[in-house]
């Protein structure tokens, strides 16, 4: 019963369960580069499992929307399209996170470290023009993180879902069976993305209780 005990406890001084709340941006045809004028709110959470002092596997979920318009933009075509739309998504995900300093699963380490991760992920989104669509979602960021008072953690991330569609703003499918000119089409080759700044909150399992 005792090494089972110990066994548990090593193995719940590994997880983690946190929320995170922030905003999100987009970047594609409608906002060519990021612009926090168009920063809009999102929250999540995920269970992080600490594999090592350097790697941990993390499972994600998020709720959130982004939002631009062409009238922001100095570019007269864009300006000329005025087109302009709010999408309302929720996304899951698994990253890999690689920590630059020991981050140890312990009650008498002092933890903290900066991090990256990389992951693949799924996105469901809707519009004024697509009502329910999904893409793949390539997760790659950055991010610190400290134990500020144990068992609680804070953070700071920031991570950019890259994709290979440019549905998310819906003006590729708005524009698909009309008459394209240069102020109406949608450039395939740029591909939409979004990023999520957030901050988080972690609480680790230090203690397990045997039956």
């Amino acid at each position: 019963m005792a090494g089972l005990f110990i066994s548990l406890s090593t193995q719940a001084q590994k997880l983690e369960l946190g929320a995170s709340l922030g905003g999100m941006l987009y970047k594609g045809d409608v906002a060519p580069v990021l612009n926090p004028r168009f920063f809009s709110p999102g929250a999540g959470l995920f269970f992080r499992y600490n594999l090592s002092r350097s790697f941990s596997i993390r499972a994600a979920g998020a709720i959130g929307a982004f939002r631009a318009e062409d009238q922001i933009s100095k570019d007269p075509l864009q300006q000329a399209r005025n087109y302009s739309f709010r999408t309302n998504i929720s996304e899951v995900s698994i990253d890999l996170e690689y920590n630059f300093l020991n981050y140890v699963s312990s009650p008498k380490a002092t933890n903290w470290t900066p991090y990256v991760f990389g992951g693949i992920g799924l996105c469901r989104f809707k519009n004024d023009v697509i009502k329910a669509g999904g893409v793949v979602t390539y997760p790659l960021g950055i991010g610190v993180k400290y134990e500020i008072k144990r068992p609680w953690s804070i953070g700071l991330e920031f991570g950019t879902r890259f994709t290979r569609h440019d549905y998310l703003d819906g003006l590729a499918d708005l524009t698909f069976g009309t008459a394209l000119t240069k102020t109406t089409q949608s450039n395939p080759a740029l591909y939409d993305s979004y990023t999520y700044t957030a901050l988080t909150v972690s609480y680790t399992f230090y203690k397990i209780f045997c039956p």
